[in-house]
């Protein structure tokens, strides 16, 4: 039995699922998108399989084809994230939060106060904005990158600097003495920066795990500096063992960059599994799903391979004169794949059923096929764990939880049950109480 265990996150956005025709499927309601009982059951379900964390991505702006498709996202992380906190018990909350557009003392209050409501169970995945419509919601222009980043790093210090404005003893709430609080316990900051500032403090003592967890979802120089700085989690994008691997080491040498133990910094892989009865059964599934959008994605597909490719052709598969000049290019890590299920002979709608263009890897089958390949990037050292992205959540989490995750736990890969009560438990990360003395 492997001694280091696995880590699940779920991606929890907009009531419906992953897939943008999600909200039409059979047995959807279709008002779900403002029904935060349904995201509480979703939630529910998911800690049922002792997922460690839900997470919320977010992007302050509407954003798709809303004529046909539901915004992916929710209609307010946080408030959602307290819905679900009164409904859960153990599996931790993670939404993300643009530095970019909110001030240090708004978000440090808004995840604090969340932490405390969930017991020590709330996560901040602190990213910057570069999304023109987002910056025009704001009455502002997308700074340039060194900027955008400079304020990242002074928005997270001062958010954890006012995390930690209470020290651990300062709430009393002795009655016999008639005293709430020790206000000299309870310090200003009076911390300013280039582009943000505070004087303090949050009106808020610690959580049972003092302090929200940091995440991050950048990558590049600018983006693993902030990984490596703050981070617990760390949420990626790769195709490849070899390319998770890669991601994986370099957050873990930003960690040690900074000072930190590369081991406190966990690297979370994405994931969009296609799961049925039979591969036949899941791959009926991405089809029914895909009915709307697989035809606008022929193109895109055909320049993955080098190919020109019709819609007229989704029911045909390559012909053999294309089998022989496909070409993966070297521009998406995607073409890989695709060329390999090109290979097999399905069709072009079957291709694009495999969720060759997602944008994270598609196991396709029962679930067997999506505990192995689980197992098989763990065991390789390319993630510590997963983030999985359900194509639709009525039945879907459901069926992850009911059929993938025993497999794992009977290969010894997850604990059989909650290790801890906190975020930071689950994790299997150090507690930190305001900045991390380690991090200059």
């Amino acid at each position: 039995m492997s001694k280091r265990k696995m880590i699940l996150g779920m991606q929890l956005n907009n009531g419906y699922g992953s897939q943008p025709s999600a909200w039409r499927m059979p047995g959807v309601d279709p008002s779900n998108y403002t029904d935060y009982d349904a995201m509480v059951r979703y939630a529910q379900a998911a800690e049922r399989g002792k997922v460690a964390f839900l997470f919320l991505p977010d992007t302050p702006a509407l954003t798709g084809d809303v004529n046909h498709d539901a915004p992916q996202m929710s209609l307010d992380p946080m408030m959602a994230l307290a819905a679900i906190a009164r409904g859960t018990e153990r599996i931790g909350l993670v939404a993300t939060g643009s530095t970019t557009f909110n001030e240090p003392y708004n978000i440090a209050r808004q995840f604090k106060a969340l932490d405390v409501m969930s017991h020590g169970r709330a996560g901040w995945n602190a990213v910057t904005t570069s999304d023109p419509s987002a910056a025009a919601n704001f009455g502002q222009e997308i700074a340039p990158r060194p900027e955008r980043y400079q304020r990242a790093h002074e928005t997270i210090q001062i958010a954890q600097s006012l995390w930690g404005s209470w020290q651990k003893d300062a709430w009393t709430r002795n009655k016999e003495t008639g005293r709430f609080a020790d206000s000299s316990k309870i310090r200003p900051l009076d911390l300013r920066g280039r582009f943000v500032s505070s004087r303090g403090p949050l009106p808020i003592p610690p959580s049972e795990q003092g302090q929200p967890v940091i995440f991050s979802a950048g990558g590049g120089e600018y983006g693993l500096g902030l990984a490596g700085r703050y981070a617990s989690g760390v949420i990626g994008a790769a195709f490849s063992i070899e390319d998770a691997r890669a991601q994986r080491e370099a957050a873990r040498d930003a960690a040690r960059r900074a000072g930190r133990n590369p081991d406190e910094i966990k690297y979370f892989a994405g994931l969009m599994p296609a799961i049925g009865t039979t591969k036949r059964a899941a791959l009926d599934r991405r089809l029914m799903l895909g009915e709307r959008i697989f035809p606008q994605r022929v193109p895109y597909l055909g320049s993955m391979l080098g190919l020109s490719l019709e819609p007229g052709q989704l029911d045909q598969p390559l012909t053999p004169h294309q089998l022989a000049t496909a070409q993966a290019s070297p521009f998406d890590p995607r073409a890989l794949r695709a060329l390999e299920v090109a290979r097999e002979g399905w069709t072009i709608r079957e291709i694009l059923a495999h969720g060759v263009i997602d944008y994270h890897p598609t196991p396709v089958g029962e679930a067997t096929v999506t505990a192995d390949h689980m197992q098989e990037w763990f065991e390789a050292g390319a993630v510590d764990g997963f983030w999985v992205s359900v194509d639709i959540y009525e039945d879907g989490i459901d069926t992850f939880v009911d059929e993938v995750v025993p497999i794992l736990q009977e290969r010894g890969l997850m604990p059989a049950d909650y290790e801890g009560t906190t975020l930071r438990d689950h994790l299997g990360v150090p507690e930190q109480y305001g900045l991390d003395s380690r991090v200059q």
